[in-house]
């Protein structure tokens, strides 16, 4: 799956989900498959993100500065990996490219 996702991909959030935020976490009830997911703080803070649409340039930008301690290769490599997984428990939706 992320071999389809560039850094121009637009995601968002299904609207067939309900979440909560909490303790910093993230809890995610995808209304499809009655399927509950947790999402550390840092994933809290993407989904968050999610609930409009971004690009994969976008979300990492704004983690960069959420937290600068975060390496630019490793918080792309990270929300990739965490957006893709998301698309296979069909939270998320992923869209055509914008124009760079």
């Amino acid at each position: 799956m992320s071999a389809s996702i560039s850094p121009a991909s637009v995601i968002q959030a299904v609207r067939e989900q309900v979440s909560c935020e909490i303790d910093g976490e993230a809890v995610v009830l995808n209304l499809r498959d009655g399927v509950y997911y947790s999402l550390n703080p840092v994933g809290a803070k993407l989904w968050t993100l999610l609930q409009d649409h971004r690009t994969l340039r976008e979300l990492c930008d704004a983690l960069l500065q959420e937290y600068p301690g975060l390496e630019a290769e490793r918080c792309e490599s990270d929300v990739l990996r965490l957006i893709s997984q998301m698309a296979e428990w069909e939270l998320v939706e992923i869209g055509n490219t914008v124009e760079t």
